[in-house]
């Protein structure tokens, strides 16, 4: 297939693409994340059970598929629920009304049990025989008392299998978390600490239970809350029956009180275990009871109970009236669980129970709340900043390259419809920092055209055809292109694989985005040249920007040779960064430091003290330390409040409540905003966020190893570095808050640093082979002379989409887009004043470098900058001294015998220069090199007496030389 033909193809085959990407753009609803819509996001890290003693991979499937039946009963739309990690499950419910029921519902584990209650409740003093049933008020009494007991496992009924540890605060004596088998879980919500300060573990042994019964209704006032404080229980861990035995529980009333209970069926096993164990208690309460007991008024008292517990909560505790049921209850009637619960709180239980049990236990580690109106804001500020950064990049490549521009700019219009159009169809779940993926993606797509538009206008210059020049551009730009953007994907993937949820969606807009941009940029752009290439108007080179009056700048600057002097601006720069963050740290924002932050615009105007004093009384623990302030935030509400501190996830939504109840909430839910982060998964952040600064570094160093050589890897380290260290001292300094997305930045960074670095390297390694007499400082100050203007432009393209974050962007963006920022100028510092110093210092080292800045030394008495200043390195190069005539020997004193004298040979006279050739008159890109030529001078060959008189000349012509270039200097 001939190239006309070849390009006719691609853009056909572009044309068709266009129609089908407005198709699904037209026809598939777009997907937006929570923090654009508005809900809440609900993280759970699961943990091991007695059913199942390891979190696996078909654990957390299975505890998923129960989670996602049991949010269908909250009658949420499009509910998001994704595993994290291998231990984590995050569940995203837009449009949530009430958190405190979605959380219950969600993550309670539902592990139902049955117990003979009387005979397996352990009495205080076992050692007394007088000893009633009798509860403690305190769960720490209770715990420390069923320490005391041996342990056992009756028949392997046992619900655990091994010790239940217990953590208290030793002055408070309350829990200060959830219980576990695992000790060394206990301590995941103190992730600083071995173990808490002024704390102490108690330690339950297998086959002793401790549950908690919550107080009852008091009847006499017909109310359905519940008074006082539960009472604790210590128990014989020997269930009768389990939530595996029962069927078809459903929400009904009982029909004496009319209050609200659940009622089920066993299956035929549990049937015929509960008819034989309400026989049994029936049967011995009957035992026991006095003569004359023969009314069910009377037996009742009497009677003994059957305990239904759930999760260590005990539902209800019918009796077996012995008088009713001398022989116990037949099971094919079923059973009820009642006590003091709600309609709502029935028929969660019911459909808990219905779906089954969890086979892990989930912990909430982590809560936001985003509300709808601030959510379509953002989206809109977000959007807001996307077009007008596709506006301004397109006029910036349009002004500059002209139709080159116009190309570009179509390309980014086509990369843009593509990119969209892979949103709607794979679908990618839209989110704040995915819009920020998208909009660095414009930038990546821009780069790759601006190197390969200098190329072309290089190719111009030299004196090719328009399509010889195109051609050659892209064929010589690809690998710096491919290059770059495999760093950039390399980067992408590792945020994906450890980053949190949110920024997993800048990670996969970048990564889908880079891969779209390739496409547009290289192949789309490429057939639009190279079909145009031989038409009229495309002919002129100032039409491309590249005429005799717009001649690229030739940048003649010793960047090596001044490199001490950008090391100390370096290292005064980190220093004062060292010093910054020596005294000042990280601002940590609640990603890492984990905590809550509750933002509410309250209806009715309350002081600090207020609100201070409400949260107290609601019983949320850490509301006396935490900070409150009033916030100026108009887009939020006129008096909105802001609270910070150790408040658990869990208690958030007891926060909004009573926020709400005392002083209300403009626009219902709109007004309430949280972020919620429990300390395991804040260390879990703060964990992932330096194996992916380190992974990168690793595999981009490996990456360029392979690509160019090992000696290559070593100073991108040496740069990556030294732009995170700038980017780290400058957020210490300006004392901004890090977060997660702060993360995605400083790997981004890394992307983009590579990038100048990259088209620096690569130019280094193609001018290698072609300047086979010029030391390795030459070769770089020549190479980032020709590459300096094109990182310029790169910069500036990326610099105008920050700028446009910084603006237009949300908190989020603008965070984003300030590290983003330092990053970028920092990274293009280094790629041209760190990394290509650093890896000349190394290669000069080599045999054959040392040899030639030797020759150069001897000869010159000095190494100039660049390789067309070496005057005695071949003939007819420019700058170079014309060949020196021989002079006329003296005739001799008695003459010999007259000898004939071959002809002298002329010298060879030097190939014509290329049509390649710079306008240094070196080779030019594509052009071949010049054979090396005769040498002049000392080197020339020729007698003793020849050879002094050439050196003569040419130490004075060195003079004159290095009195002009100090002259000029």
């Amino acid at each position: 297939m001939t190239g006309r033909r070849r390009n006719l193809f691609v853009l056909l085959f572009v044309v068709g693409l266009t129609v089908a990407s407005i198709v699904v753009i037209l026809s598939q609803p777009t997907k937006l994340g929570l923090d654009l819509r508005g809900g809440t996001s609900l993280v759970y890290q699961g943990q091991p059970t007695p059913q199942q003693p390891e979190v696996d991979a078909e654990a957390i499937d299975r505890a998923i598929e129960i989670i996602r039946q049991r949010v269908d009963t909250l009658g949420v739309a499009e509910p998001e629920i994704n595993r994290v990690g291998t231990d984590q499950i995050d569940v995203g419910l837009p449009d949530i009304q009430d958190i405190d029921r979605a959380v219950e519902v969600i993550g309670t584990t539902a592990q139902m049990h049955f117990y003979d209650w009387e005979p397996n409740v352990i009495p205080q003093d076992p050692n007394d025989p007088n000893a009633t049933e009798q509860g403690f008020n305190r769960e720490f009494d209770a715990v420390k008392f069923a320490s005391k007991q041996k342990p056992e496992c009756f028949r392997n009924l046992c619900t655990t299998n091994g010790p239940t540890y217990y953590l208290f605060d030793r002055d408070s004596l309350e829990l200060l978390t959830e219980p576990s088998q695992e000790k060394s879980d206990l301590f995941l919500d103190f992730p600083r600490e071995r173990q808490p300060k002024n704390s102490v573990v108690v330690a339950v042994p297998q086959g002793t239970r401790v549950v908690e019964e919550p107080p009852q209704d008091d009847p006499a006032t017909e109310q359905d809350e519940s008074t006082g404080p539960p009472e604790y229980f210590v128990i014989r861990d020997r269930p009768e029956l389990s939530g595996t035995d029962i069927t078809s529980p459903e929400q009904n009333s009982d029909p004496t009180t009319n209050q609200p209970n659940v009622t089920f069926d066993f299956t035929d096993e549990g049937r015929e275990s509960f008819e034989r164990i309400t026989s049994r208690i029936a049967q011995r309460a009957a035992g026991e009871a006095p003569p004359g007991v023969t009314t069910a008024a009377q037996a009742e008292p009497l009677s003994d109970s059957f305990a239904i517990v759930l999760d260590d909560v005990v539902q209800s505790r019918p009796i077996i009236n012995f008088v009713e049921n001398p022989n116990g209850i037949d099971g094919r009637t079923g059973a009820q669980i009642s006590g003091s619960f709600t309609i709502s709180e029935a028929q969660d239980l019911a459909e808990t129970l219905r779906i089954g049990a969890l086979p892990i236990e989930l912990k909430l580690i982590s809560q936001s709340t985003v509300s709808a109106t601030l959510g379509q804001e953002a989206l809109d500020q977000g959007l807001t900043a996307g077009i007008v950064g596709l506006v301004i990049v397109t006029l910036f490549l349009l002004a500059y390259y002209r139709f080159l521009g116009f190309v570009a700019a179509l390309g980014l219009a086509v990369y843009a419809l593509f990119f969209f159009a892979l949103i709607k169809l794979i679908p990618i779940t839209l989110t704040l920092p995915g819009i920020a993926g998208l909009i660095l993606t414009i930038g990546v797509a821009a780069d790759s055209n601006i190197v390969i538009f200098e190329r072309i206008k290089e190719e111009v210059r030299a004196g090719r055809s328009m399509a010889s020049a195109i051609s050659a551009g892209y064929r010589k730009g690809i690998a710096t292109i491919i290059d770059a953007n495999v760093i950039t994907l390399i980067a992408a993937f590792i945020l994906f694989v450890l980053a949190t949820a949110g920024v997993k969606g800048f990670a996969f807009t970048l990564g889908v985005g880079t891969i779209v941009s390739l496409f547009t940029a290289v192949v789309f752009t490429q057939a639009v040249l190279g079909t145009l290439g031989r038409t009229a108007f495309v002919r002129s080179p100032r039409f491309l920007g590249a005429g005799t009056s717009e001649q690229r700048v030739r940048w003649h600057f010793d960047f090596t040779g001044m490199s001490k002097w950008f090391f100390s601006v370096s290292g005064a720069i980190i220093a004062i960064g060292a010093i910054a963050f020596a005294t000042l740290q990280f601002n940590l924002g609640i990603d890492f430091e984990s905590g809550t932050r509750i933002k509410a615009a309250l209806a009715q105007d309350a002081s600090v003290e207020d609100v201070r004093t409400t949260l107290s009384d609601a019983g949320i623990s850490g509301a006396g330390s935490a900070s409150i302030q009033d916030v100026d935030d108009p887009t939020f509400g006129d008096n909105v409040v802001q609270v910070e501190g150790e408040i658990a996830p869990a208690e958030v939504g007891k926060a909004q409540a009573a926020l709400e109840q005392q002083y209300g909430i403009e626009r219902d839910d709109d007004g309430f905003q949280n972020q919620s982060i429990g300390p395991s998964f804040g260390e879990q952040v703060a964990t992932n966020a330096v194996r992916a600064l380190i992974l990168s570094l690793l595999v981009i160093a490996i990456y360029v190893a392979i690509r160019f050589q090992p000696k290559y890897a070593v100073p991108v380290l040496i740069a990556l570095v030294h732009d995170v260290l700038i980017t780290a001292g400058v957020y210490s300094l300006s004392e901004r808050e890090v977060t997660s997305a702060t993360v995605a930045a400083f790997l981004t960074i890394l992307g983009y640093s590579m990038y100048d670095t990259v088209i620096v390297f690569d130019r280094i390694r193609e001018n290698e082979p072609r300047l086979p007499r010029a030391t390795f400082s030459q070769i770089v100050n020549r190479s980032m002379s020709e590459v300096f203007t094109r990182s310029i432009i790169t910069g500036l393209s990326t610099v105008f989409l920050l700028a446009v974050l910084l603006i237009f962007g949300g908190e989020t963006l603008q965070d984003f887009a300030f590290a983003m920022m330092v990053g970028v100028a920092s990274g293009f510092y280094s790629s041209i004043f760190i990394a290509s110093p650093v890896l000349t210092a190394w290669k000069e080292r080599e045999p054959q470098y040392r040899a030639r800045r030797a020759h150069l030394e001897e000869t010159m008495g000095y190494v100039p900058a660049f390789p067309e200043e070496n005057v005695v390195a071949r003939v007819d190069e420019p700058g170079a001294p014309e060949r020196p005539e021989p002079e006329p020997e003296p005739e001799p004193a008695a003459p010999a015998a007259a000898q004939p004298q071959p002809p002298p040979t002329p010298a060879p006279a030097a190939p014509a220069a290329p049509s390649g050739d710079g306008e240094d008159g070196a080779p030019g890109d594509g052009a071949p090199e010049r054979p090396a030529e005769p040498l002049v001078g000392a080197e020339a060959g020729g007698d003793d007496a020849e050879r002094r008189r050439a050196a003569k000349r040419n130490k004075r012509r060195q003079r004159q030389r290095r009195r002009k270039h100090g002259r000029h200097r």
